[in-house]
């Protein structure tokens, strides 16, 4: 009896010497015999990348300049699609004083604008005003637009200054999806600034997300969207949908409302 106690005595002692006795050693040989290079590495090294300059309001020199003001940049690079015939026609939106407006006249040019150059992930820049109008337009006919990823996931524009609506319809938001963490939106006729990073998904054979796209969104420096997982399509009347594709277009919405068209300014995109 005494020799059996004694043995499970010997176990469980051995038992702790062992369970503590690897943490014991990792703890006092961290860093013995290392010198600081072993942990450095030299290459590849990340490209060189000039910031645009704030004062002047510039693009980083590696960046696609999608709209600089000017008339050109926007027939260069837009085009206004036929969603039934799904044929291109040059962009027709208004270009004045350095920005392009929504033309609200959709049989005279006006519509959907969706850049000619297809996207995957990507880091956009784009500015954009809402005009002051009269209260009698709230809610989602006050000031809206969207910015489409792909041509499939929409960041919402609206103006959110004192104008209540539903919290996955706000400024900021993946459309009747995910509400934006804050509401930073400046007055009406005052410039917004969208910094949107697109992380595009990844389908499987069978066209299901192997990886679902997901997205930051900093407006007016304050994020409103931090990694955030898209769950699909941004449907009006419905739920999200998974649909495989590959890169797209970045569209800006014409939303069809009768209040007047927001502006645009400085748009630029990078690739990641």
């Amino acid at each position: 009896m005494k020799k059996t106690i004694l043995l499970s005595f010997l176990a469980l002692s051995c038992g702790v010497v062992f369970a503590q006795q690897p943490q014991d050693v990792r703890n006092d040989k961290i860093g013995v015999g290392m010198t600081p290079t072993m942990s450095e590495y030299w290459s590849p090294k990340p490209k060189v990348v000039t910031p645009g300059n704030q004062a002047t309001a510039s693009a980083p020199s590696d960046a696609i300049v999608l709209f600089d003001g000017t008339e050109k940049s926007m027939t260069d690079n837009w085009v206004t699609v036929n969603m039934r015939t799904q044929e291109a026609a040059p962009a027709k939106w208004i270009v004045k004083d350095g920005a392009m407006t929504v033309n609200k006249d959709v049989r005279n040019g006006g519509g959907n604008i969706q850049t000619k150059e297809n996207f995957g992930s990507f880091q956009l820049h784009i500015e954009w005003c809402v005009p002051e109008m009269d209260a009698q337009f709230t809610s989602q006919i006050r000031g809206n637009s969207g910015v489409y990823l792909q041509n499939m996931y929409e960041v919402q524009i609206l103006d959110s200054y004192n104008n209540d609506t539903y919290v996955n319809g706000m400024a900021g938001s993946i459309y009747k999806q995910t509400p934006p963490l804050a509401n930073a939106m400046r007055k009406p006729g005052e410039w917004n600034v969208y910094d949107i990073i697109y992380n595009a998904p990844v389908f499987n054979a069978d066209g299901t997300y192997k990886v679902r796209p997901y997205v930051t969104v900093i407006q007016n420096g304050v994020v409103l969207q931090n990694h955030t997982e898209i769950l699909g399509t941004t449907e009006y009347i419905g739920f999200p949908q998974v649909r495989a594709h590959g890169d797209g277009p970045i569209l800006l919405q014409n939303h069809g409302d009768p209040s007047p068209g927001i502006s645009f300014r400085n748009i630029w995109i990078r690739r990641l």
